[in-house]
C-alpha cells in the first residue's frame, strides 16, 4: 500500500483510553545529558501513567510530580502492512512511587522486562496528551465501507 493515509486527531480522552488498552510503550528521558528511550510496560490510572523500569537517577526521586523530571511517553498500534493504526504521546513530570502499598500493587500488576533489572515504579503525570489515528484515505480500497474493484457489483 503506497497511497497516503488520513490523519485523524484524537481527543485527550481517546488518547488515554487507547494508552490504557496498550501493554507496552516507550519512555523518553534524559540520561547523562542525552536523550534516551526505553520500552516498558505500563498501566493508566486516571491522569497518570505508571511504568516499571530501572531508570535509577534519571528520574527524580520521590512522589512530588510538581518537582519531577520532565519525560515523554509514547505508545502505538500500527499495522506494518496497511500503515494504519494510532499513536499517543504524553509529556509530563515523572517521579518515583514510594508508598509501600502502591509499590506492592504496581509490582504485581506490571511485569518486569528482564531478570536482575532494577525495580523502580514511576508515575508520569499526563500534562500534555496528543495522539492521532491513521486511516486509509477515503475511497481507497482499504477504506472502511469500500470494496476492492474485483468485489464490486456494478
Amino acid at each position: 500500500m503506497t497511497e497516503a493515509r488520513q490523519r485523524e486527531e484524537l481527543s485527550r480522552e481517546d488518547c488515554l483510553r487507547l494508552l490504557g488498552e496498550a501493554q507496552v510503550g516507550r519512555v523518553v528521558y534524559t540520561y547523562r545529558a542525552l536523550p534516551a528511550v526505553r520500552p516498558v510496560s505500563h498501566l493508566v490510572e486516571g491522569e497518570r501513567i505508571i511504568i516499571r523500569a530501572g531508570l535509577g537517577s534519571a528520574i527524580s526521586p520521590g512522589p512530588d510530580l510538581d518537582a519531577g523530571t520532565v519525560v515523554a511517553y509514547e505508545a502505538d498500534l500500527i499495522d506494518a502492512v496497511e500503515l494504519t493504526g494510532w499513536s499517543v504521546v504524553v509529556v509530563g513530570r515523572a517521579g518515583t512511587v514510594t508508598g509501600r502499598a502502591e509499590l506492592d500493587r504496581y509490582r504485581r500488576a506490571l511485569r518486569p522486562w528482564g531478570a536482575g533489572e532494577a525495580d523502580d515504579i514511576i508515575a508520569i503525570r499526563a500534562d500534555v496528551v496528543t495522539g492521532f489515528r491513521l486511516l486509509p484515505r477515503a475511497g481507497s480500497p482499504a477504506a472502511p465501507g469500500t470494496r476492492p474493484a474485483h468485489d464490486r457489483i456494478d
